[in-house]
């Protein structure tokens, strides 16, 4: 285990074997009404976590996890393991994020997303959770998108409360998407639009028949 001197740990963070913990990191930041330790910290084996990132408390984040530089994550989240965070990302409280998931920078998860296993966030997606910002009741009802298994949100596209990314789909860069993808389909525009299924795209430098395979993939 290699943490830097310049490192913050706070009392109550559990740290795996083989982590590397850079300068200027804080792991274990109270939330707001609660003091350090309150809220156990879990983070497994092989962590990479670069400089100027903070991870508040209440987390529980699985092996081989890694962040860019800058990355906030709120408390109460659940991530699973071989989870890849980019520079400057954001993630909000109560989100849960499944094994595998590739997260690039500058991206905005907010809470109550659900991001499933092996799905893919491009650089400056942006997730939304709030149907109404400033409504009286608008944290009554804030509804985080689902990316379920596999999908891919291409970058700079915009993803609405409540919304289901569907298993396997593909949401093209600067898409606004403003209802449920179905499962396999490529989307694109604002507002987005199924134009083709997964499976018929092709490789425009010939290096592979299809990028993702004829068929949708088996589990």
């Amino acid at each position: 285990m290699t943490i830097s001197e310049w490192a913050k740990i706070l009392p109550g963070v559990e740290l795996g074997e083989g982590a590397q913990v850079e300068s200027f990191v804080i792991l274990g930041q109270p939330p707001r009404g609660h003091d350090p330790g309150d809220l156990p910290t879990v983070i497994g084996q092989n962590a990479l976590i670069r400089s100027h990132t903070v991870i508040y408390a209440g987390n529980r984040i699985g092996c081989d996890f890694q962040t860019g530089h800058g990355v906030v994550i709120r408390e109460h989240n659940t991530i699973g393991d071989h989870v890849s965070v980019g520079t400057g990302t954001v993630i909000e409280h109560h989100v849960i994020i499944g094994d595998r998931v590739r997260i690039h920078s500058q991206a905005f998860i907010p809470e109550y997303s659900v991001l499933e296993d092996g799905s893919w966030i491009g650089p400056n997606v942006v997730l939304t959770n709030a149907l109404h910002p400033l409504c009286p009741k608008a944290k009554a009802c804030l509804k985080g998108a689902i990316v379920k298994r596999g999908a891919k949100i291409g970058a700079n596209a915009t993803i609405l409360p409540d919304v289901v990314i569907g298993e396997g789909a593909l949401v093209g860069a600067g898409a606004v998407v403003t209802q449920d993808v179905p499962p396999y389909c490529v989307v694109i525009g604002n507002p987005a639009r199924v134009i083709k299924r997964v499976e018929e795209l092709d490789c425009p430098y010939h290096l592979i028949g299809h990028p993702y395979g004829p068929e949708p993939p088996q589990p």
